[in-house]
């Protein structure tokens, strides 16, 4: 059970961050909109959030996700793969110890994205992209591991189709009869590090809802995705859909936008 978030605002300079796809350009007020729907998602679910003023010297800032993974029991401040993210660490970095001031941190030459990690009960998914490297993956694992956490690290690297793991996986259990669902995009559905989980794939039509979160008794899934949200209520799951075309031309997604626990 999630109690609390930490958010930032998205700044007006928005449009500038980090992008590989070709979906236009964000119109900020619609961003602005998108984002504070979210947000009402949230405290909805039972969330009390930290709202962070806009950064306008990280256009990819309202992006948290990427500078913190918060477990049950500790914080790992990240490292960012990309240059221009690097100050965002520092700049949350007082929000996060408030609620953890033994943070820890990972150091170069590791480098590590929040979106790459996908925590699935006592076991986090730590993906090797172009963003997080095994150095940054290696040190994340065994502060897991004094927290007697387990991992394992599947490489996104090949893939064209997606910029962090998270983007393709979400876990959304344990579910209605206590299996451990994950949802998987149809690309990824045969790897075998998913194997022991419940899995449901999405379609290649619809895989940018794969990035879905699980908050309380609620699952927030991208609007527009028809057949996935039915999935979800067919196995018992209460789906709360929200519109993300704007965040979804910056690479972003639902997991991208909070820091949950």
């Amino acid at each position: 059970m999630f109690t609390r978030a930490i958010v930032r605002e998205p700044g007006r300079n928005f449009a500038d961050g980090l992008t590989t796809v070709d979906f236009g350009v964000p119109e900020f007020e619609l961003v602005l909109a998108q984002w504070r729907a979210y947000c009402a998602a949230l405290e909805a679910c039972g969330l009390t959030l930290t709202y962070l003023a806009a950064d306008l010297d990280h256009p990819d800032s309202t992006f948290v996700e990427d500078t913190a993974v918060l477990t049950e029991h500790g914080a790992i401040l990240t490292l960012p793969g990309a240059a221009s993210r690097l100050g965002e660490v520092a700049a949350i970095a007082p929000a996060v110890r408030r609620f953890y001031p033994q943070a820890a941190e990972i150091v170069a030459p590791g480098t590590l994205d929040g979106g790459d990690i996908c925590e699935a009960g006592t076991h986090f998914f730590l993906g090797l992209s172009h963003r997080t490297n095994e150095e940054g993956a290696r040190q994340l694992a065994e502060h897991l591991a004094r927290e007697g956490f387990t991992s394992s690290c599947p490489d996104v690297r090949s893939m064209t189709s997606i910029l962090h793991l998270k983007s393709g996986i979400s876990y959304v259990g344990p579910g209605p009869r206590g299996e451990k669902t994950l949802v998987v995009m149809e690309e990824m559905a045969g790897w075998p590090e998913f194997a022991g989980f419940d899995l449901l794939v999405v379609s290649e039509a619809e895989s940018y809802a794969a990035n879905c979160v699980r908050v309380n008794d609620r699952v927030l899934v991208a609007a527009g995705y028809p057949e996935m949200t039915a999935e979800l209520r067919r196995r018992g799951y209460d789906p709360l859909e929200l519109e993300m075309g704007e965040f979804r031309k910056m690479d972003g997604g639902l997991s991208c936008l909070s820091l949950r626990f």
